[in-house]
């Protein structure tokens, strides 16, 4: 079974489990996203739409939000030392499809892996008495080593010999 779905103001041919590249929409990776202008449903009995398929959807997962190749844009006016670069990348979102729907039926909900990754973390370090004292001793040898003037570098090239200008007493 296959679905031409619009989005974008461009056009898509989409079978279950396919991966799109599309305009970017909004919404997370992992998240449910719902195509309702769907166009024409093909399978053993094809379906056009006039515009729309009425009661069908195709229900798809974000799979990531990227940007696409960097386009570059160079206008030049000849003999006007007049010229304009510019570069764009456009925004988009990767889209596996799960479900052609018809009839009306609503998408069914997945169980997210990634949020049951949270609940996993480690618990922090208990905070020790010996730890605090040890952090503590070592503030004040922190606090003398700024007090201290910095020396300063060595210049990388020896100043010039300063020589007598000329004038009365230095005449040759």
């Amino acid at each position: 079974m296959f679905a031409v779905i619009k989005t974008g103001g461009k056009q898509y041919r989409v079978a279950e489990k396919d991966v799109i590249t599309i305009d970017k929409v909004k919404g997370a990776p992992g998240d449910l996203i719902e195509f309702a202008e769907v166009l024409i449903v093909g399978g053993d009995n094809v379906m056009v739409g006039t515009p729309t398929v009425a009661g069908a959807s195709v229900a798809g997962e974000v799979v990531e939000q990227t940007r696409g190749a960097k386009v570059i844009a160079f206008k030049k006016r000849r003999r006007k030392n007049s010229r304009r670069k510019r570069g764009h990348r456009q925004e988009l979102s990767v889209i596996r499809i799960t479900e052609i729907l018809t009839d009306g039926r609503k998408p069914t909900a997945r169980p997210q892996a990634a949020e049951a990754a949270p609940e996993d973390a480690p618990a922090a370090e208990p905070v020790t008495e010996t730890a605090v004292e040890a952090e503590a001793a070592a503030a004040p040898a922190e606090a003398e080593a700024e007090a201290k003037p910095k020396a300063k570098k060595p210049a990388r090239k020896p100043a010039a010999a300063k020589t007598a200008g000329k004038g009365k007493d230095n005449k040759k």
